[in-house]
């Protein structure tokens, strides 16, 4: 071989490898099965998600390191905050979203779901003293709601979309400290979030107000992009720890009671 031709095989060979290289860096590891899938949350909605000790906790990532673990997957959860997140699901450089969210028509146009996990309806956080004794009660005064939720979307429906009343902040925790501040009257937000901060913090003189005739049910669901092949493998999961106690295991480790599960499977699709 002439020196001439192994420069040529030389340029070739150095070619071939950094084109493979380069293939290798933009390979998308996470979505095959034995894989690590990437997770958003927004970690300040106790008791689903929330930071302690600096790590992501709570019932969802519970629920979804036991649906994971079910569909042959590991997790890797990060606090991406929610636009974050739901940005993140659409343009695939997410694999899941799980953050309390909500199935509803809106976002089934843009996301895939899961079979609901849990079920939830909207409730109203006051002072102590407040006269509220239901969501009606509420016209005239200062609503706050984490954006983007179904508090806002319940709020919006009652009182209208461009209701100057009803403020907007970027986490629930955000709208129970202007609650606390005393720059809104009332928090809508779901049931489960809502006993949660009553029961953490006595000493804040707040209770929660019910109101089943103006809130109705809704359901959360794991959230995927559009056709992602984990749909199929995360239901048949979830049905499974519905089935071998896992998700009541979790539940009550959470919520202290037993769940009901007859309603989630009655809603799934």
């Amino acid at each position: 071989m002439s020196k001439i031709n192994i420069k040529i095989s030389l340029i070739l060979l150095i070619s071939c490898i950094f084109i493979l290289s380069a293939c290798g860096k933009g390979e998308k590891v996470t979505g095959s099965e034995g894989k690590t899938l990437s997770v958003g949350t927004e970690a300040t909605f106790a008791p689903f998600e929330f930071m302690s000790k600096g790590k992501v906790t709570g019932f969802d990532v519970d629920l979804l390191n036991a649906v994971a673990k079910k569909a042959g997957y590991k997790v890797d959860i990060k606090n991406t905050g929610w636009d974050t997140m739901m940005a993140g699901i659409q343009d695939n450089s997410i694999d899941v979203g799980m953050a309390g969210i909500t199935i509803n028509e809106k976002r089934k146009k843009s996301y895939d779901f899961s079979h609901p996990y849990f079920e939830s309806i909207n409730m109203i956080v006051v002072g102590k003293d407040s006269t509220v004794k239901n969501a009606m009660d509420l016209k005239g005064k200062k609503i706050g709601v984490q954006n983007g939720t179904t508090g806002q979307m319940a709020s919006e429906k009652l009182f209208g979309a461009n209701n100057k009343n009803i403020l907007k902040y970027e986490t629930s925790a955000m709208a129970f400290m202007a609650l606390e501040n005393g720059d809104v009257d009332a928090v809508v937000t779901d049931n489960a979030v809502a006993n949660e901060y009553v029961k953490k913090n006595p000493d804040k003189n707040v209770k929660t107000v019910d109101d089943k005739t103006n809130f109705s049910s809704e359901y959360y669901g794991i959230l995927l992009p559009k056709s992602s092949s984990l749909k199929s493998k995360f239901d048949k999961a979830l049905n499974e720890i519905f089935d071998d106690g896992t998700y009541t295991d979790i539940y009550k480790k959470w919520f202290g009671v037993e769940p009901d599960i007859k309603p989630l499977k009655a809603a799934q699709e």
